[in-house]
C-alpha cells in the first residue's frame, strides 16, 4: 500500500471508527482513535451558553496533544489509520461559534497545525443528513450516554462537511458513499475498498460500494 497514513472522516455516526478498526487489521497497522470524551459535549447540545467555545477548544486541543504526540515519537513510520482528519475541527467552528469566538479560534488553531503531519490519504464517508441521523438515533438507543443531536444541526453539520470535502485538495481524497451500505465492513466490502485505495493516485476519486445494505 503506497499510502501510510490514512485518515478517515465524516459526520457523527458516519462509521469512521469501524473501518479504522477494519482497516488497521488487514494493513497491520496502527489505529488513532478520536476517543476523548468531551466534558462540554452535553451542554452544548443543551444550548448553554459559551458550551460550543468550551467543547470546540477542548477538541482542538486534545487532537492537537495526540497528533504533537504521534509526531514525537515516528509513529507515522508505521501504517497508521485515523479516524479523523485534524483539518476538520474547522467544520464544526465554523459551524457553532459565533464571530468573536471564531477570531479567538483560528489565531490558536493557525498555531497548533504546524505541529500536524498531513495524512498520506483520506477517506470520507458521505451520507444524506436523514441517514446520519437514523444511525445516530440506534446508536442513541444502544448507548443512552450519547447525547443525540436535533436532525437541524445534523442537516446543516452533514452540508458544512460535503462543502468542505468538495472543496478539499490537501491531500488523496476517496469519498464513499454510504447511504444503501453495511457499516460493519465484512470481509468482500473491505477488499473491494482495498482495491480502490490500490488504485487511488492524487486527486479525488467517488466510490459507491458495490455490498448494499
Amino acid at each position: 500500500m503506497e499510502f501510510r497514513h490514512i485518515a478517515i472522516e465524516g459526520p457523527l455516526g458516519a462509521g469512521k471508527s469501524r473501518l479504522a478498526e477494519r482497516l488497521a487489521v488487514r494493513l497491520d497497522a496502527t489505529v488513532v482513535p478520536d476517543g476523548t470524551e468531551n466534558p462540554f459535549l452535553a451542554d452544548f447540545y443543551a444550548a448553554r451558553p459559551g458550551a460550543a467555545f468550551q467543547a470546540q477548544l477542548f477538541s482542538l486541543l486534545a487532537r492537537h496533544r495526540q497528533q504533537a504526540a504521534l509526531r514525537q515519537t515516528d509513529l507515522f513510520s508505521r501504517a497508521t489509520i485515523c479516524d479523523y482528519l485534524f483539518d476538520k475541527d474547522k467544520i464544526y467552528a465554523y459551524l457553532n461559534l459565533d464571530d468573536n469566538e471564531l477570531f479567538i479560534y483560528q489565531r490558536l488553531y493557525d498555531l497548533l497545525a504546524r505541529d500536524v503531519a498531513a495524512p498520506d490519504l483520506v477517506i470520507y464517508l458521505q451520507s444524506p443528513s436523514e441517514v446520519i441521523h437514523r444511525r445516530l438515533r440506534e446508536r442513541a438507543k444502544r448507548d443512552r450516554r450519547r447525547p443525540l443531536p436535533d436532525a437541524q444541526y445534523v442537516q446543516e453539520l452533514s452540508e458544512a462537511y460535503n462543502h468542505f470535502f468538495f472543496h478539499y485538495t490537501a491531500t488523496p481524497l476517496l469519498v464513499v458513499e454510504t447511504s444503501q451500505f453495511d457499516l460493519a465492513w465484512q470481509d468482500d466490502a473491505l477488499e473491494d475498498l482495498l482495491r480502490q485505495l490500490r488504485d487511488m493516485g492524487l486527486g479525488t476519486r467517488y466510490y459507491v460500494p458495490r455490498t448494499g445494505a
